[in-house]
């Protein structure tokens, strides 16, 4: 089961708002991090703002500001900040400043003001130029500099992925389009997967070929991939929506364009779409009969006016339908017609006559055809079905034009007037368009074949190995040669040159190999296909250096050698070598080797000073060896009087009764300094105090061990283990391996004929502790469980610091570690599991010498949550003793299987839920019988997994228990079950009948607000309901719900009303082009369209001369059209109407600057065009590829790269030029480079360079060619035998 979205965390604890300034003035956005460590960028419009004297950014810990000074209009954009993964939008809103405004003096003529004064007969209301009312804008005088143009805001919402969005284009057909999509990666952790769709479901990437191809490019300055979509040579069902998706990991974005293609454009200056409009009334671009007689009229006039320019006069009369006296008239009348109205295509329009009068045959032989499009997925079956008009026709089943015969994947049906084609076990050949024929006719369609996604039937497995091993990690995907990407910590695995990473494919099995694993490949790794993914994760240990020899203690004589050797199990292990702490320096006496596994130092000619304690600490690893030189210096001392022996421990404290902690497994040494003459007899016991230890080595009852020493030999031994040995001055006790029961008091006795003296050493043997005890399992989630232990029997001698805990799959024999450092507690929450996976846990107990063994593991357990709570319970018939209930499945069950429902009820007023039934139902109704009449009882109802009961589902409110004589029903007139429209002021008087018994209780509702009595009125009866509104307004629009009620079973029913009003006036109609006798005018639809579609918009012109206005296109679907046939030398004003359902907008839309048609014969002046600067500096589209090759075969290597103008191309070997060396030979062909190399020899071999330079920069490129040597035929042949 995927795992939860996580609730994303915003870094900032201030964020900056949108603020509004002034021009010239300044603004100070701030922001506050959580965190004062964090590196905060601020973006314009997606690019990066830098500090400069416009723009000013500071930092003060976590305080963040950005301030900009001189504010000007430009600066009104989008701004953001980015912190970690937070992102905060925020804009600059920019006014003008406040300047007096200049009025006009009060004696000022009309003649002097910029309003164009009326002409005779003109009324100052019809004059175009007339003052600008309030919230208007004037129109600025014609010599006056043209104000600033003012757009619309059409930057795009960067809230996703996209930096570019592709746009909605047109496009001609046979003609190329190309959509472009950017997607800015600097804060991406993975390469953005993009997908093209059109319409809903059909993936483009399958479909790319002739007319289609996708690309992409990437950006490594700016870190931006580029997606293009080509559409070469569009045909006209390319035409539709489109969509375009990218991902990456946990982020998506989407966005939706629209392709329109059209037809050949007509000749320049004639609007082809204002005459082939369509006589459509219903609001539909596409439906009603294309209008000729709008084009035949045009074409009339036309002509009129250019043979009599000057005694043809635009009549106001309506004009004579050309197309109606040609369809009435006979054959033998067409000619004269044509002379008669000018017609000079006249072959033309009878064609076009006789597809008018062809009315569109409907299929006489299917009643219903096969849709324009199936798809289904790899392996599935589909169902292709028509219906006939005649039950007993035989129909022909054709794929590519070749009939299909039926087999065991083909089937044919025939039920009455069906016939069904059934296609089983589909595969990628299946993917043809199938036809079924009837007589003489055909309808056909196209199927298209999914391949089914690739899923992973094994996953992958932690994997914890040790430094220097090889890792392989497996998984087994649901096809063969299926494609798959590996990934580590979110990057792409790719075969680098060290050959790191090796993939290996298998069949279904794929295996990623990670030879001598180094603590860099920790991490998660992640195998994906089209179909799913799966994670691991690999943990790298160093390996435990084992000791196979350590170094002994040595006593050696003046002049001799000392040699330290120790031999460990890595042989690349270095270390150092200390004496008393200070590192020993090699010098003439002194030598320190490593050969191997062993390490020595060696002393020559030992000095007294070179006594002391040596220490071999290796690299790398927290531990070290120790050993002590004991300088052996001979000379004779005669004293002619006896001394009394003598015990010399802590000196400084002054006592003889000291404690030594050692750790189990190492050396336990005791050096006790003692002095007496002659040389005491010294005797070592463990047990108990000295001073029970009788002369003679007797000792007293009791547990005890004794060792004697006298002259250097042991007169009595305990063990193996212990080492005596004495020295001038010194007595050394040694236990090789200390273990746990040489924990205790060992006293050492000295004796000579001169006396005696005793110490007492209390030894403490400190060890890991014991493995945890009764591991279980206390409660399971849906990824997570609650482990408990207890502590170990014996801590080892030191308190426990804490506790590390491992799991693995019960399949599996890895173990994966929770946690690293120690967890205190005997109670812990693992997670990260994955659900319905079976697990087990183990312990180890933690102290301050080391990890105890592990514990035994637990009972298997699988992470499992509850599920969701049961879905729509209500009451589904009810009696006087006896209720019956249904409900609906859990939205979520999980892995584990639902084992039942358990229904439960209770009285109103207590506490007690009763179980309705013994055990669980499986069924997701019940019917509860044995109850009392009268009682009002609460029901609930919850579903049962291997977790346990889910949240439960409860009634609304309780019902009583009691037989309902009939059960509440609405009976909805057919004519409210669709949208009512009514005017603004109509009435609303709807009448709904309904039954039940008792008397239902009705409740009226709009928009899920109840329904109050001022906004509408509503009249009940035991039989119907009324909803009267006197007079509508806009407001009354929307969808009511009237709900009838008897005791917890009800009946619903909805009414959508829509109150319809006149639209307002269309917006910004401006002139956008006048050439000719033609004008180009665009406007914006109006901001309130009346609440229903705007089905049209009327275009009206009028000369300034007489200001009479006359209807150019009615019921004009697009906003923008071309005015054609106005008269050279006049100037037009225009307005326009909105139009929709009630009727026209009660205001125009007038143009603010008026048309003037200029007269022919005015010189044409070509604009001037500043030439385009093509430069581009070089760059290598195809580097080069390190090659391996045989000497004494011709090699090449080839690359290609750009540049404008072409750049110049040189070629090295180990960065020497090689351009005038014969063996090479430099090729370029349309930017395709080539070097060859004629029979290389092992000297060729080595680092080849290419590089391009032009007057815009230079780029290089290198590749690596390695040459092998030929191998002889003899050896081949001795190889064969």
């Amino acid at each position: 089961m995927p795992e939860p979205t996580k609730k994303a965390v915003s870094a900032f604890t201030k964020k900056p708002k949108t603020q509004e300034a002034e021009e010239g003035s300044s603004v100070v956005f701030e922001a506050v991090t959580e965190k004062p460590d964090v590196k905060v960028k601020w973006q314009c419009n997606a690019k990066d703002i830098t500090s400069s004297d416009k723009c000013v950014i500071t930092a003060d810990g976590n305080k963040h500001s950005l301030t900009i000074n001189a504010i000007t209009k430009e600066d009104a954009n989008g701004y953001a900040v980015i912190a970690g993964g937070s992102k905060v939008k925020f804009e600059l809103k920019v006014t003008p400043s406040e300047t007096p405004a200049v009025e006009p003096a009060a004696d000022q003529t009309p003649s002097e003001t910029p309003v164009v004064a009326p002409t005779e007969g003109e009324t100052p209301s019809e004059t175009p130029a007339a003052a600008p009312t309030e919230g208007q804008t004037a129109t600025p005088a014609p010599d006056a500099p043209p104000a600033e143009e003012v757009h619309p805001d059409t930057r795009q919402d960067l809230t996703g992925l996209f930096t570019e969005k592709p746009q909605s284009g047109e496009v001609t057909v046979g003609e190329n389009i190309t959509f472009v999509a950017k997607v800015n990666a600097e804060s991406l952790l993975k390469k953005p997967t993009i997908k093209w769709f059109k319409g809903k479901w059909m993936d483009l990437a399958s479909k790319s070929g002739k007319h289609l191809q996708l690309k992409e490019t990437y950006d490594r300055n700016s870190k931006v991939y580029t997606f293009e979509m080509q559409i070469i040579a569009a045909k006209p069902n390319f035409a539709g929506a489109y969509r375009c998706e990218v991902s990456s990991r946990d982020k998506f974005d989407s966005c939706n364009f629209e392709l329109a293609v059209h037809e050949a454009r007509a000749p320049e200056g004639f609007d082809i779409r204002t005459a082939f409009r369509r006589t459509s009334t219903d609001g539909k671009e596409d439906s009603g009969e294309l209008d000729f007689s709008t084009l035949l009229k045009k074409s009339i006039n036309m002509f009129l006016w250019l043979v009599f320019p000057r005694t043809v006069q635009v009549s106001a009369e309506p004009d004579v339908d050309v197309w109606d006296i040609l369809s009435k008239a006979p054959s033998s009348e067409f000619e004269k017609i044509a002379f008669q109205y000018g017609i000079t295509d006249l072959r033309g329009m009878l064609k076009r006559l006789k597809k008018m009068k062809k009315e569109e045959k409907k299929s006489e032989a299917f009643l219903k055809k096969l849709d324009p499009a199936y798809q289904v997925t790899k392996g599935q079956k589909i169902k292709l079905a028509i219906e006939v008009a005649d039950p007993d026709v035989e129909v022909k089943w054709l794929k590519n034009g070749q009939e299909i015969q039926p087999t065991g994947r083909y089937i044919f049906e025939s039920v009455g007037n069906m016939r069904y084609l059934t296609i089983n076990h589909c595969s990628l050949s299946d993917d043809a368009a199938y036809s079924c024929v009837v007589g003489e006719e055909k309808c056909t369609t196209e199927l298209f074949v999914k391949e089914p996604p690739v899923q992973i039937v094994k996953n992958l497995e932690d994997q914890m190995v040790m430094k220097g091993e090889r890792v392989e990690l497996v998984c087994e995907v649901s096809e063969e040669g299926a494609n798959v990407k590996w990934e580590k910590d979110g990057v792409e695995l790719t075969r680098d040159e060290s050959f790191k990473y090796r993939f290996k494919k298998d069949g279904c099995k794929h295996v990623l190999i990670i030879n001598e694993a180094t603590k860099e490949d920790c991490g998660h790794y992640k195998v994906k296909t089209n179909g799913g993914e799966s994670t691991a994760e690999l943990l790298v240990q160093e390996k435990e250096l084992e000791v196979y020899q350590s170094i002994a203690d040595l006593t050696v004589k003046a002049k001799d050698q000392a040699v330290f050797k120790c031999e460990v199990s890595d042989e690349n292990v270095r270390g150092t070598w200390y004496k008393n702490g200070v590192e020993v320096q090699p010098d003439a006496r002194i030598n320190i080797t490593h050969i191997g596994r062993i390490h020595k130092l060696t002393i020559d000619e030992v000095k007294p000073e070179d006594e002391g304690d040596y220490t071999f600490v290796p690299d790398g690893h927290a531990f070290n060896l120790s050993a002590k030189l004991n300088f052996l210096e001979v000379k004779i001392d005669y004293v002619p009087r006896q001394d009394p022996p003598k015990i010399h421990l802590d000196c400084m404290g002054r006592t003889t009764e000291s404690t030594i902690v050692v750790v189990a497994g190492n050396k336990l040494r005791l050096d006790v300094p003692i002095t007496g003459d002659p040389a005491p007899t010294v005797v070592w016991t463990k047990g108990e105090k000295a001073s029970s230890v009788k002369p003679g080595g007797e000792e007293k009852e009791g547990t005890t061990t004794s060792w004697t020493l006298n002259d250097g030999d042991v007169l009595t031994e305990g063990g193996g283990r212990v080492h005596i040995e004495t020295a001038k001055g010194h007595c050394i006790f040694t236990i090789e391996g200390a273990e746990r029961q040489d924990e205790g008091i060992y006293s050492v006795v000295v004796r000579n004929p001169a006396g005696e003296d005793t110490a007492d050493i209390n030894v403490k043997v400190v060890d890991v502790p014991d493995p945890p005890q009764a591991v279980k399992i206390l409660s399971v989630g849906e990824d997570s469980c609650v482990v408990q232990w207890e502590p170990p029997l014996f801590d080892g001698g030191q308190p426990i610091i804490g506790y590390v805990l491992e799991r693995k799959k019960t399949k599996s024999y890895r173990w994966m570690r929770l946690n690293f450092d120690p967890y205190p507690e005997t109670t812990y929450e693992a997670s990260r599991m994955m659900e319905g996976v079976a697990y087990e846990m183990r312990v180890y107990a933690v102290n301050g010498i080391g990890m105890s063994r592990h514990s035994l593991a637990s009972q298997p357990f699988i992470p499992v949550a509850p599920t969701s709570e049961p879905t729509g319970l209500c009451v589904e018939d009810i009696s006087d003793t006896s209720i019956s209930l249904k409900w609906r499945r859990p939205e979520r069950i999980g892995s584990s299987e639902l084992e039942g429902y358990g229904v439960e009820y209770c009285k109103e007023g207590t506490d007690e839920w009763i179980p309705a039934i013994e055990g669980l139902t499986d069924r997701t109704s019940l019917t509860v019988r044995g109850l009392t009449t009268g009682d009002k009882l609460q029901f609930r109802v919850r579903a049962y997994n291997m977790a346990g009961p889910s949240n439960p589902a409860t009634l609304a409110q309780p019902v009583t228990i009691r037989e309902i004589m009939q059960r509440p029903k609405i009976w909805l007139p057919r004519a409210l079950r669709q949208t009512l429209i009514k005017k603004v002021g109509d009435t609303v008087n709807l009448v709904i009948p309904f039954q039940g018994k008792p008397r239902p209780q009705v409740t009226w509702s709009k928009d899920g607000e109840p329904l109050s009595p001022t906004f509408a009125s509503v009249r009940n009866s035991e039989v119907d309901t009324i909803l009267f509104i006197r007079k509508t307004e806009r407001k009354h629009s929307g969808k009511y719900d009237l709900q009838v009620v008897i005791e917890n079973v009800e009946d619903t029913a909805s009414i959508t009303l829509q109150i319809v009003d006149l639209p307002g006036p269309p917006e910004e109609l401006k002139i956008a082009d006048v050439w000719g006798f033609n004008v180009a005018l665009e406007w914006k639809p109006p901001k309130d369209n009346g609440n229903c579609d705007i089905s049209g918009y009327c275009i009206q012109k009028a000369d300034k001369k007489t200001m009479e206005w006359f209807t150019v296109v009615d019921q004009y679907r697009r906003t923008n059209c071309v005015v054609s046939d106005l008269i050279m030398g006049n100037e037009y004003v225009f307005r326009a109407y909105a139009i929709n359902l009630v009727g026209l907008s009660p205001d125009p839309c007038n143009t603010k600057d008026s048309a003037f048609i200029q007269k022919t014969g005015i010189a044409y002046k070509p604009p001037n065009h500043k030439d385009h600067d093509f430069s581009e500096a070089p760059k290598f589209t195809h580097p080069l590829v390190n090659r391996s090759v045989i000497a004494g075969y011709n090699a090449t290597l080839t690359c290609s790269v750009r540049g404008i103008p072409k750049p110049k191309v040189t070629w090295y070997k180990n960065k020497m030029d090689i351009s005038h060396e014969a063996k090479y030979r430099m090729l370029s062909k349309q930017g395709v480079l080539t070097l060859e190399i004629r029979k290389p020899c092992l000297f060729d071999g080595g680092v080849y360079t290419c590089k391009a330079v032009n007057d815009s920069g230079e780029d290089t490129v290198e590749c690596k060619l390695e040459v092998r040597p030929q191998i002889i035929k003899e050896e081949k042949k001795e190889e064969k035998k």
